[in-house]
């Protein structure tokens, strides 16, 4: 239970804490030094805040690349003598040559994973080693001597064994392979792993006592392979199917041992196996051929977990619930659980908000005391009486870097190792390519996609005194907003705006920056240097934020489109999430499991034959992901598991939810011609036509999902999307029944699909303007509406990853519209995406969904009382002129139609190869500079990365950006007309 007197005094520590910084706020640290840093967030971190504690990140000393550092450690682990840590990452660590003739390419030996070796015998650690690995999923361990050690290989399907060669780790033999790969058939759709397109993933990976057999969880593949050890090498013995159907086909359709991630060998004889969707541990015996000694059903999502120093119990973290399994290993029962409050501290109350994202745990040598990383909270717990759970107390929280994955502790627990695997990333102006092949190259090398930019770091600390822990816990509770409140005169303004607002149109978009869209605005802080789709080609966004609020300093949270979903939808994401993504986006295998779907099959079907019939692409194998668990899903506030979204809260509260393509099946559009009879075509009149083009990924959603709505697809116009949201607002205008939220996805902003893009709307310039048109006439329909005095409008992008930005790579555009919004201002107040959520929330009055929510503060500022008329006229950029989409002559301002820089086939043959079926299922990166090719002509582009205000003489900063385009337009018409003049052949 919490300690009363803790959390007491830590809220007095927090108010003296918090009344400090605000009379002495802190200048802006270097990136990952340490230093107190805002994240995207809105969160705080400040891992030097403990006494003695070191920071740093994680280098590994490439002699072509010195000053690289690496993403996402995910697990430390310690020596059995206690003098050696080993940290592992698992994330997306891919760089490109920085300088010589390769300059702006992948540099293949650079870009692989790390196992960090560090020296731990004295109190500073000092590292000795960087050893390369190609890929690797969390798992890595010790032999019991510490001989030995070895390191799952991801999507590779197989085991690493490292030993000490004249003093240095070093790989000794080739790697085990684990079969997977050899039964893989691509040309079914078959890649090893249980799914569709899902390649096998080794994650945790255990040793038995004696030091004879390693049990791999194989994440993809809901099995073990057991690996045994003779004496002559190891070799792989025996493979165990975890699912129930499988063992016995008594149980054929029953779910469970599905995505296996982490595994504890207690003795020589029984595994621990963490199931992440089912919510279980799997006991399994290996004594022999392995069998199932039962399943354990626990609270939470079970992650990482750590046996006790006598066996006897088995402690495992579990996202979701935030809590910890305390198992007893004598009987393999539960015997309880240390509930999230306890973990968290958070403030006692009826409802437990998730969020904390306890993904580790590690114990003191004695087995007293209990470490556990909270993750989405950036902190260490420190639990006393972990073995007894209702007497299990937090002594305190330590703040920790962003992100924490890992604790360790030294061989006297003096010492605590922390590593985290995320950093806040700065501005990247060069997340873009020049048109010149000396642009291309030097844009490239500069390795500023949005995941080179997030760095992993090595917190090390004393272990913090009792007394000490009462200023921490207070430093981690104000880092995390829990001090932070509003006004009465701001909650006044909000409870006034519910009572005046019965209906929220929320808007999701895709991937871009401030500065991309609106860097060229005569006002707010935008570089227009790095505007890309400016008032030509969005003259509606440009519209919005001139007439209403210009929030030139809002934050998408995410890193990109796999995390950008769960953070738009339910203002957090999961630790499955946050573990998947950025091997995924390296390509190293696993599944965006972020919309839905898991293994990209729709698990909001339950029943295997209605899925099937669905999508026949899913197969009809009834033990395949049966029922509706969703791995990635988060849970409400009221333990309902994975359902934590905003229209869960919503239709909770008895409100009226309609989705238009959020959460939907795309796996049967823009299918290869040999599966032509399953895709579901590009029809723009779906209604008319009785053809279904969405099918709902979500079991909550399903019931109020459009049919006719299509979801993600490059090749379709949001132009046709919008016709289909108009068919039903126009009943809705008719009836008076507005439904009081509509999830609204407009998502051809994101790009791609030049080849087969219909209605001629297939570069990337007209991709741009249809989603600005798309947006700006549903505005404009609701402005002309019943609904207009009583509906507010709220638009967002789920990342920024698809442009540079020059204050940071994280910060995006956002938009409000309707009554009582501001007109013609700038708030410049701090925002990201958990504050829109914020803001939907309270005005319809609905439950927040997360800690982060609870404690963000609303887009107060945003709004008006005394502001309620307006209106808006959807105006077409004039680039749409030459596409065929039915738009009247009479609705553009101007005759002069604009044309893109390079037509479709340029772009189809400089993407060729690329998938754009899925978000992000494509070298993101290389796209991003594509993309500034195709649109910025030669005009050479910024190289600093100044997060300079530039809100100051904008007239001036535009002037001279608008000569220096019309010279850069010149010099390209010059140099076209000279490529088009014919030779001089001489003779004349």
């Amino acid at each position: 239970m919490i300690s009363k007197s803790l959390l007491r005094d830590s809220l007095v520590a927090g108010i003296v804490v918090a009344l400090a910084s605000a009379t002495s706020p802190f200048a802006v640290a270097q990136l990952n030094s340490g230093q107190p840093q805002i994240l995207s967030t809105n969160q705080t971190i400040t891992p030097l805040a403990p006494r003695g504690a070191s920071f740093q990140p994680l280098n590994p000393n490439l002699a072509d690349n010195p000053t690289y550092t690496v993403g996402q450690a995910v697990t430390t682990v310690v020596s059995p003598d206690k003098k050696t840590l080993l940290i592992l990452t698992s994330g997306y660590n891919s760089v490109n040559y920085s300088t010589g003739p390769n300059a702006g390419s992948t540099n293949p030996t650079d870009s692989t994973e790390w196992i960090f070796v560090f020296d731990i015998s004295s109190t500073t650690p000092v590292q000795k080693q960087a050893i390369p690995v190609p890929n690797t999923y969390s798992g890595i361990v010790f032999n019991p001597k510490g001989t030995e050690f070895y390191v799952s290989g991801g999507d590779n399907d197989n085991v690493h064994i490292y030993d000490l060669v004249a003093g240095l780790w070093s790989e000794v033999a080739t790697p085990v392979s684990l079969g997977h790969l050899a039964l893989a058939n691509p040309a079914l759709g078959n890649y090893g792993g249980i799914g569709l397109i899902t390649p096998p993933e080794a994650a945790g990976i255990a040793i038995s006592q004696d030091g004879t057999k390693i049990v791999v969880a194989n994440y993809e593949n809901d099995s073990i392979s057991v690996l045994s050890n003779t004496g002559s090498g190891w070799s792989k013995t025996a493979e165990y199917d975890l699912r129930p159907g499988k063992i016995n086909p008594a149980q054929t359709g029953v779910a469970g041992g599905e995505f296996p991630f982490w595994v504890q060998i207690k003795g020589n004889d029984t595994a621990y196996i963490s199931c992440i969707r089912d919510r279980e541990i799997d006991v399994v015996s290996i004594s022999g051929a392995p069998s199932l000694v039962t399943r354990i059903k626990v609270t939470g999502n079970p992650n990482k977990s750590v046996l006790s120093p006598g066996q006897g119990h088995l402690y495992v973290a579990e996202d979701n619930s935030d809590s910890i399994a305390v198992i007893d290993t004598a009987s393999n029962t539960l015997a309880g659980e240390i509930s999230g409050q306890s973990i968290t501290g958070a403030a006692a109350g009826a409802k437990s908000y998730g969020g904390a994202q306890v993904n580790s745990v590690a114990l003191s040598p004695d087995g007293e005391l209990l470490y556990a990383t909270l993750a989405g909270q950036n902190a260490v717990a420190v639990i006393e009486n972990p073995s007894t759970p209702s007497h299990a107390e937090l002594q305190g929280l330590i703040p920790t870097g962003f992100y924490p994955n890992s604790v360790s502790t030294s061989a006297d627990g003096k010492q605590l190792f922390i590593v985290n695997g995320k950093s806040a990333t700065g501005p990247n102006p060069q997340n873009c390519v020049g048109l010149t092949p000396a642009q291309g190259v030097t844009c490239s090398a500069s390795n500023q996609y949005i995941w080179q930019l997030t760095k992993a770091g090595f917190q090390t600390l004393p272990k913090p005194q009792e007394w000490e822990l009462k200023g921490l816990t207070a430093q981690v509770l104000k880092n995390n907003n829990f001090f932070r409140g509003l006004t009465p005169q701001q909650t006044a303004k909000m409870a006034a705006l519910r009572n005046k607002i019965q209906h929220v149109i929320y808007i999701i978009k895709e991937n871009r920056t401030y500065d991309q869209i609106l860097g060229d605005l005569p006002v707010g802080n935008g570089d227009p240097n790095l505007t890309q789709f400016g008032q030509a080609i969005t003259p509606n966004f440009h519209a919005i934020a001139s007439k209403f609020v210009d929030f030139d300093n809002f934050y998408d949270v995410s890193d990109v489109s796999g995390d950008g979903w769960p953070w738009s939808t339910s203002a957090r994401t999961t630790d499955v999430i946050e573990k998947e993504i950025p091997p995924n986006y390296a390509g190293r295998g696993l599944d965006n499991d972020s919309e839905g779907t898991n293994r990209n099959l729709n698990i909001g079907i339950g029943n295997f034959i209605q899925r099937y019939e669905a999508d026949p692409l899913d197969g009809a194998d009834p033990n395949v992901l049966p029922g509706t668990a969703n791995v990635a899903g988060p849970d409400s506030p009221e333990g309902g598991q994975g359902e934590g979204y905003l229209w869960n809260s919503a239709l909770a509260a008895g409100k009226t939810v309609r989705d238009y393509g959020m959460f939907v099946d795309i796996a049967r559009y823009n299918l290869p011609a040999s599966l032509s009879f399953l895709n579901i075509p590009e029809d723009p009149t779906a209604f008319q036509d009785g053809v279904q083009v969405a099918y709902s990924t979500s079991p909550a959603l399903a019931p109020f999902t459009d049919p006719y709505y299509r979801g993600f697809d490059n090749s379709f116009p949001d132009y046709f999307r919008y016709t289909e949201w108009k068919r039903e607002f126009d009943q809705y205008n008719a009836s008076g029944n507005l439904p009081n939220l509509s999830l609204v996805r407009i998502m051809h902003d994101h790009t791609g699909n030049f080849g087969t893009a219909i209605n001629g709307v297939n570069t990337v310039e007209l991709q741009q303007a249809d989603n600005d048109y798309a947006v700006g006439l549903l505005v404009d329909a609701v402005a002309h509406s019943q609904f207009k005095n009583n509906t507010l409008i709220f638009v967002i992008e789920d990342d920024a990853q698809d442009g540079g930005d020059h204050v940071d790579a994280h910060r995006s555009t956002a938009y409000i519209v309707g009554p009582y919004v501001k007109h013609g201002v700038v708030d410049s107040s701090r925002y990201n995406t958990v504050s829109m959520l914020r803001t939907i929330e309270d005005v319809l009055g609905i439950d927040h969904l997360s800690l982060n929510d609870v404690h963000a503060t609303p887009m107060v500022d945003a709004f008006d009382l005394s502001q309620k008329d307006w209106n808006f006229h959807a105006v077409p950029s004039t680039y749409l002129m030459s596409t065929t989409l039915p738009i009247p002559t009479a609705a553009y301002n101007s005759t002069v139609a604009l044309k893109s820089m390079h037509d479709a086939a340029w772009w189809a043959e400089k993407t060729k190869g690329f998938d754009f079926s899925v978000e992000d299922h494509l070298d993101t990166e290389k796209y991003n500079r594509v993309v500034w090719e195709g649109t910025m002509g030669n005009k050479p582009y910024p190289t600093t990365r100044s997060g300079a205000d530039l809100r100051a003489n904008r007239a001036e900063l535009l002037k001279s950006f608008r000569e220096a385009q019309a010279s850069a337009s010149a010099n390209d018409t010059n140099q076209q007309n000279s490529a088009a003049a014919p030779a001089d052949k001489g003779g004349n």
